[in-house]
């Protein structure tokens, strides 16, 4: 625990479902533990409704756990009071599936990335810099920062939103599903552009996907969920080539040619 960035320890999370007094609870976490040390990538796999997204949200205090704890960096996020857990999400990011959703389409892509900045009291030529660089960063021209939403593609808004939670130099970073919407080409785009930006900022993934064919690339480490449990867990080479585990079985069984990833290269390559 000690060497873990990020360190979540049994956390479970319910939801109440129902009409009126029929009243029932759902548990979509039971007793999920796991950590993340620095520069490191841990893949959430599962299929829809599994519980992975929820975690997500646990780790990044967007929800409350009805059990367990999460540590951020030796700190637990539940003791930190309003201000001080201000300061710590400067730390921990998330990028979310759709980022047409996640920006605000009535403000530029500048003053999109302003937002967070402006946050931490960084304004004026400072922050004019920060955003240009940012966009530099993630692929994009400084121009792109008169635009708006609604005015670039797919892909780019999603270097849009990678950018604006590097705004304020995180050490870890939630990717929930950041390439589902994608197209296969972009996908490939956005996946490298990941992993050159961990490399520069030795940043610390989770990286959230239902997409088996996608962890060999990104994660060295995997944990299987099923029904709010994580069943299995450890290497990605070892848990994708030899599960043990017979849910893990079952959706490697529904991945086509899982032991020949798509040609990366290929895919990013410009057109002749």
């Amino acid at each position: 625990m000690s060497t873990a960035l990020v360190f979540a320890e049994a956390l479970v999370k319910r939801f109440r479902t129902g009409w009126l007094t029929r009243t029932h609870w759902a548990t979509a976490v039971a007793g999920v533990s796991l950590s993340i040390r620095e520069g490191e990538t841990l893949a959430l796999v599962g299929e829809s409704g599994s519980g992975k997204s929820t975690v997500a949200r646990l780790l990044m205090r967007l929800l409350e756990p009805d059990a367990g704890r999460v540590l951020f960096d030796g700190q637990d996020l539940a003791q930190l009071g309003t201000r001080s857990l201000s300061k710590a999400r400067q730390r921990f990011q998330m990028v979310c599936q759709d980022p047409l959703l996640s920006l605000n389409p009535r403000r530029s892509i500048g003053d999109n990335l302003r937002r967070p900045l402006a946050n931490a009291e960084i304004r004026g030529a400072e922050a004019d810099d920060r955003v240009e660089a940012l966009l530099l960063d993630v692929g994009l021209e400084a121009d792109t920062a008169a635009r708006f939403p609604g005015e670039i593609s797919g892909g780019q808004c999603q270097r849009v939103a990678i950018a604006r939670a590097l705004a304020l130099s995180p050490s870890f970073i939630v990717l929930d599903e950041p390439v589902s919407a994608l197209d296969m080409s972009v996908q490939a785009q956005i996946l490298n552009l990941l992993l050159d930006l961990q490399d520069r900022r030795h940043l610390a993934y989770l990286f959230v996907t239902h997409d088996l064919k996608l962890v060999r690339l990104m994660a060295p480490h995997v944990a299987v969920m099923h029904r709010g449990c994580i069943v299995e867990r450890g290497a990605s080479e070892s848990v994708l080539s030899d599960p043990t585990h017979s849910y893990t079985q079952s959706l490697l069984r529904g991945v086509l040619r899982l032991d020949a990833p798509p040609d990366w290269d290929a895919l990013t390559a410009e057109p002749p």
